[in-house]
């Protein structure tokens, strides 16, 4: 970790140890995955040998990190505003114009992820990771013991948050993340040449390219037979949305080639032999 992180309890927890003359702290700062001891020198403190400035104020629902010469909010605004929102389970969400992208309310966004990657069941598998957004899919993939994950995200800027969020796994051999449309790029992608898919699409509204016929027959055409694919829906209102998006993607899907069943917020499909 090269930026230490701040947030709102972090703040609260240096402040108060400074107010009371305590010499050193042991708080996170890098999201609640390790703890760390920090040294207070009047109103700095110190971590890794390096000294830091208290900000006089931190947001709720904002997450800091230091640009090298102030604590700026890791957040940025290229066509939308994109931002690393801190939640009660350490892994952090991103929200893109306020729309919260992961769930949280019930559960780790991490912790939800890693269910879902456990109906792929990844173990040596090749694995397509269609939308990837923090990479926890892929975190989890690589915990899960995947041979192979080809992850694709379009946007430049959550790539840029991926490299601030200590949840978000490095590239390497096993994952490679390639910043690109996959309603484009899946055209590129070899016939029968993935084990399972995941595929966790921003919201029908946003990206209905992404839940076409057109990109299901893709889906089809690059996963093995008897792969699996899960596919996050959500759970749109249809009493407020008009739409039953689930039963459509399974209904599209089904077009497809793939046997599918709605599971939680989503749909889990198996290409048919």
């Amino acid at each position: 970790m090269n930026s230490p992180l701040l947030t709102l309890k972090v703040h609260q927890q240096l402040r108060a140890a400074m107010d009371s003359g305590t010499a050193t702290i042991e708080c996170s700062l890098d999201l609640d995955r390790t703890t760390a001891t920090v040294s207070l020198d009047g109103r700095d403190w110190i971590w890794q040998g390096r000294r830091f400035p208290l900000p006089d104020t931190c947001k709720d629902r904002t997450i800091y990190y230091w640009d090298g010469e102030s604590f700026e909010p890791v957040s940025r605004y290229t066509t939308s505003l994109i931002k690393l929102v801190p939640t009660e389970w350490g892994a952090p969400t991103f929200e893109i114009d306020g729309i919260k992208m992961l769930p949280t309310a019930q559960v780790s966004p991490y912790a939800d992820a890693e269910r879902k990657v456990n109906l792929i069941a990844p173990r040596g598998k090749v694995i397509l990771d269609t939308c990837g957004g923090l990479g926890y899919f892929a975190a989890c993939c690589l915990q899960g013991g995947a041979s192979k994950i080809l992850s694709f995200e379009k946007n430049s800027d959550v790539i840029w948050l991926r490299s601030l969020n200590p949840w978000s796994p490095p590239v390497g051999d096993v994952l490679s993340l390639t910043q690109g449309d996959i309603s484009e790029l899946i055209a590129s992608i070899p016939t029968a040449s993935v084990d399972a898919i995941l595929h966790d699409p921003p919201r029908f509204g946003i990206a209905g390219e992404l839940y076409s016929q057109t990109f299901y027959d893709h889906l089809a055409r690059v996963i093995k037979r008897n792969g699996k694919l899960f596919h996050y829906t959500g759970t749109p209102n249809k009493l407020t949305t008009g739409r039953d998006v689930p039963n459509e993607v399974a209904k599209r899907l089904g077009k497809a080639g793939f046997s599918t069943q709605l599971n939680g917020d989503g749909v889990l499909a198996v290409k048919k032999g």
